[in-house]
């Protein structure tokens, strides 16, 4: 299999920009850091054979160049207030480094970026770019938390998340807004445990990375694809119920990082956020069971043979499937007991 070296080089270079940007002691190393996970990323994106990727490469580059520089000017702006004692511009500098850092993930309202560049994309850098191209901004955000607005962004994010998914054909697009809904949950549980966040962060990176695996074995971009596809119904079923788990329907694992959330903001007597959150996330999992319902129930011609083999390169997909369906029971065994 050829391997390109250079796309390796960068590959290390984007996961050694977020661990600095994680494990530096002050904000200008941690935007050094972001920078250079920045311009890493950017030849990961471009591919000579596809034009839309180097559009979707130009949007990001715009940006995070944008918001890299918004935030590198409000930390000197917190510096300049912190050295000479100007109380007065010390929450507002907060607030832009909080609103800077937003923009880099592609939390709601600075999401406008996030569809458009995700929809041109390959699968593997969809995945990078939900998932590792976020932690850094998260941990940064999570040392200067301004707990008002991160209420607000939480309720946008979840909000933006729901109702943009309805209508979009494009599978891509749909995990975009799926992602910023997710992006809600970790914000909401940043404000009141720090190991929280991490936790729900891991349970979504490993549910998404299941289902783009899925879409990437079989070269699923659009929804119609996947009414239409000869694939075995084995396959078709553990890919629906990956789906279904990334929505959080009980009792498949997507489920377990939500009830984790709810329990923590019940202690803390947000009753009125919990109502919000679960009426809007009800609404995420109607495009994932519609998606869902009429790729079973929808009639489509498929070969006989494929019912009666498995393919091998996908056998794989099994054993994923198997944690996302029966991780809920195992870790709510492990909970229990601890």
């Amino acid at each position: 299999m050829y391997i390109n070296s250079s796309k390796m080089i960068f590959f290390f270079c984007l996961i050694l920009g977020t661990l600095l940007a994680i494990s530096s002691n002050s904000w200008l190393g941690a935007w050094m850091g972001l920078e250079i996970n920045l311009l890493s990323f950017i030849p990961l994106m471009s591919n000579s054979k596809n034009i839309l990727s180097n559009e979707s490469a130009l949007k990001y580059f715009l940006v995070q160049a944008l918001a890299s520089s918004i935030l590198l000017f409000s930390v000197i702006l917190f510096f300049i207030s912190s050295s000479y004692l100007i109380i007065k511009y010390q929450p507002l500098s907060q607030l832009m480094i909080n609103s800077a850092l937003l923009l880099k993930m592609g939390a709601a309202p600075f999401h406008f970026w996030f569809p458009s560049v995700m929809e041109n994309l390959s699968w593997i850098n969809c995945l990078i770019l939900m998932s590792w191209q976020k932690l850094a901004p998260l941990m940064l955000i999570s040392y200067c938390l301004n707990n008002n607005f991160i209420y607000f962004i939480t309720m946008l994010s979840l909000l933006i998340g729901a109702i943009g998914g309805f209508n979009q054909l494009n599978l891509r697009s749909l995990m975009a807004y799926s992602s910023i809904s997710h992006l809600g949950w970790m914000l909401i549980s940043m404000i009141y445990s720090e190991t929280m966040w991490i936790t729900y962060y891991l349970f979504y990176v490993t549910l998404s990375s299941i289902i783009v695996l899925f879409f990437q074995s079989f070269s699923l971009f659009f929804m119609s694809q996947m009414y239409s596809m000869n694939m075995n119904p084995y396959m078709k079923f553990m890919m629906m119920t990956n789906m279904l788990s990334l929505g959080g329907l009980p009792p498949f694992l997507g489920f377990m990082p939500k009830l984790l959330v709810i329990n923590l903001l019940s202690s803390n007597q947000m009753y009125f956020m919990i109502f919000f959150m679960v009426m809007l996330t009800l609404i995420t999992l109607f495009y994932y069971l519609r998606i869902t319902y009429s790729a079973f129930m929808l009639m489509y011609p498929s070969l006989k043979w494929l019912q009666n083999s498995l393919n091998t390169k996908t056998n794989y997909h099994i054993y994923l499937n198997t944690l996302s369906i029966l991780g809920f029971p195992f870790i709510s065994l492990i909970y229990s007991l601890y």
